[in-house]
């Protein structure tokens, strides 16, 4: 992989099949008629549908309110081994940034909800949004297969980048990725 990896998770992000660079895997733009919902999966270059679910204390959170901020869309699970290795990292991506530029909007597919989110969030000590999509109903119009998968949302809600896998949230690389999206 060429970058400097903590041992636990670079065997997991082996273990699970991804032995792609940190943000590698972009998939490029598909050209068709049908809106991004009606297709199921949402692409690079596509409008991120809106959704609305409710966060840790029962707030409503819609993406649309998130537009002219970058914001890495990210579809994970508590029992998802890949999904818990990356969460301090993104947790250190996003202190690395202001909210008024940068969103991280975590959308757990637990069906437990928050009785399972909760206590995970206390005991890694995350401040990022988390929302819940216990139905995975947002999950399946992204089009959410595997877990992780991140979105990557310009200012404008277009997708950028969709990252299948776990990734070193805090890395160089991904400061830099934000870094470029937050020219657009």
């Amino acid at each position: 992989m060429g970058h400097h990896l903590a041992a636990p998770f670079l065997a997991l992000v082996v273990a699970g099949g991804i032995v792609l660079g940190p943000f590698a895997g972009a998939e490029p733009a598909q050209s068709g008629k049908r809106s991004a919902l009606e297709r199921g999966v949402v692409q690079v270059g596509d409008e991120a549908p809106n959704f609305t679910l409710r966060d840790l204390t029962g707030k409503v959170r819609s993406l649309s309110q998130f537009r002219g901020k970058v914001v890495l869309l990210n579809f994970w699970a508590t029992w998802c081994g890949p999904c818990r290795i990356e969460m301090p990292a993104m947790e250190q991506l996003y202190q690395t940034f202001p909210r008024r530029e940068f969103e991280i909007l975590a959308v757990s597919t637990d069906v437990q909800g928050p009785a399972v989110t909760g206590p995970f969030q206390e005991r890694l000590g995350l401040t990022f949004p988390i929302l819940h999509d216990s139905e995975y109903r947002t999950g399946l119009a992204y089009g959410a297969r595997t877990l992780p998968i991140t979105f990557m949302l310009d200012r404008q809600g277009v997708v950028r980048q969709k990252i299948f896998g776990a990734r070193d949230w805090a890395s160089p690389e991904a400061r830099e990725l934000i870094q470029e999206l937050m020219k657009s």
